[in-house]
């Protein structure tokens, strides 16, 4: 919350600030000192090969509610969108209807992935102001939009790649979205007892750039959107025998948006940022993490829906060092090991967390479903059991 929000401003749907606070390790911070004034992440938007069955898979498989659509029946004529929610994320499901569409051309090259990482602002214009003044590519200038439930106010810049953010005002705006998209409920139907929500919130967003532009990226998310920087890791820290990877985490000021921002390093084998790279063919979302506050019981209804998560090696449960470092935690190591939940544990607290397998054909996105408990870190001391489940993956698909 900032020095001049009230908690009723701060709060998303009915997930209020203090449960954010828990949820993904949210700060105080001044906004009026804020060059780009950044309220939360807005939405994901993914283009897919069929966005009428993906939204269904993020109905039955995520527990999500589709709220909002548009589509050729209100006179969007090239594609489909589904808006999906739980909690305070929203996922935006696009996919090509008309064979010119230019959902189509991105979906050829890249698979199913995110788009645009769009970002809720106090204020488009000052935003756009200063990205424009730090070098950024405005791609959509500001402007308003319009429909019965009143107006946003609206811009896009560039990011890395084919990635934009898009930047929204709402606060003159009661609709379900955006104009353009009418009220709509999906057609599935949750089982009678299922929980509302499995996962309340989007905790952070990764991205993969190429080799040697991560450093670029992190000066331009400094510079343009004045974000700070959370953790750095490189070295040891973030590699095996075979593959490494170095990574750096940038965040608004109250870090409710965090981006960690990967690159490749060398190594004796092809790492998992480069099968990224290669298989997305260029830059842009490798996973989202996904908060949750009972990881145990989200990990059971996702694999009863048949979601696949990453297995971690056995050794792992039963290194003593371990154990000694991660202390007491709210779960026996008994039932995070059934599930292969990994635990870490800094300063401020712990943090559990788990894989999934990803989600299309390519191996490029894939989800992390994470719980804290004070930690505001990442998991640094699950990355060689990580990347040593991700690497086993790799071997299978001969891509190591």
């Amino acid at each position: 919350m900032t020095a001049t929000e009230t908690p009723l401003e701060a709060q998303l749907d009915d997930v209020s600030f203090d449960q954010m606070k828990r949820l993904c390790g949210l700060v105080e911070y001044d906004e009026s000192k804020d060059p780009f004034p950044v309220k939360s992440l807005d939405a994901l938007t993914f283009v897919v090969g069929n966005a009428t069955q993906t939204a269904l898979h993020y109905q039955v498989a995520f527990g999500m509610e589709v709220i909002a659509y548009s589509g050729p029946e209100n006179g969007t004529r090239d594609h489909k969108a589904f808006v999906l929610k739980s909690g305070s994320a929203r996922f935006v499901i696009k996919g090509g209807v008309t064979k010119d569409s230019p959902l189509l051309d991105h979906h050829r090259r890249h698979g199913d992935g995110v788009v645009d990482i769009s970002l809720e602002v106090t204020d488009v214009d000052k935003c756009v102001e200063h990205a424009r003044s730090q070098g950024a590519t405005v791609l959509v200038e500001p402007h308003d939009v319009s429909d019965d439930f009143g107006t946003i106010r609206t811009a896009a810049i560039a990011a890395y790649g084919e990635t934009i953010h898009s930047l929204v005002d709402r606060s003159r705006y009661e609709g379900p979205y955006l104009p353009g998209y009418l009220p709509q409920k999906g057609s599935y139907r949750k089982p009678e007892g299922a929980p509302k929500r499995i996962f309340q919130a989007v905790d952070h967003v990764v991205s993969n750039v190429e080799l040697g532009k991560m450093d670029d990226w992190v000066s331009w998310y400094n510079r343009v959107m004045g974000f700070v920087n959370m953790a750095e890791f490189v070295g040891d820290d973030i590699a095996t025998d075979y593959s490494a990877l170095m990574s750096k985490v940038v965040a608004n000021g109250n870090h409710r948006v965090k981006f960690p921002l990967n690159e490749p390093a060398l190594a004796k084998k092809k790492s998992q940022i480069d099968e990224y790279l290669e298989f997305y063919d260029g830059p842009g979302v490798q996973h989202i993490a996904l908060a949750t506050n009972d990881i145990l019981a989200t990990v059971d209804a996702l694999r009863t829906a048949g979601v696949e998560f990453l297995d971690a090696p056995a050794s792992y449960y039963e290194d003593a060092e371990l154990r000694a470092r991660i202390g007491d935690v709210r779960v026996p190591i008994e039932e995070l090991q059934k599930r292969h939940v990994l635990v870490d544990r800094d300063e401020d607290g712990y943090l559990l967390q788990i894989f999934f397998k990803p989600l299309g054909d390519r191996p490029t996105v894939f989800y992390e479903l994470i719980e804290r408990h004070g930690s505001l870190g990442f998991g640094k001391g699950n990355f060689k059991a990580l990347f040593e489940a991700i690497e086993a993956e790799q071997h299978r698909r001969g891509n190591l």
